[in-house]
């Protein structure tokens, strides 16, 4: 009973052009492994290591202050 179900299940598949369920999991699985040609997402970078000198960046209210006028800059360091 269980080979004549098969061979039922098998026909519709064969039908309609449909895959066995392990089949198409195993597919997907490959495919979501490997990046699709033209892909509008790319693969995730790695943040670079700094190298050469480490210059000391700019804090945020540094960069505030410079585009302040000099009145204001002379009140906010106080």
């Amino acid at each position: 009973m269980e080979a004549e179900l098969e061979s039922m299940k098998q026909g519709i598949r064969d039908k309609y052009g449909l895959k066995k369920r392990e089949e198409a999991e195993a597919e997907a699985a490959a495919a979501d492994e490997e990046p699709a040609e033209g892909s509008l997402t790319r693969p995730k970078k790695l943040v670079p290591t700094p190298c050469g000198d480490e210059e000391e960046e700019e804090s945020i209210m540094d960069t505030v202050m410079k585009y302040l006028p000099g009145s204001l800059q002379d009140m906010l360091k106080k």
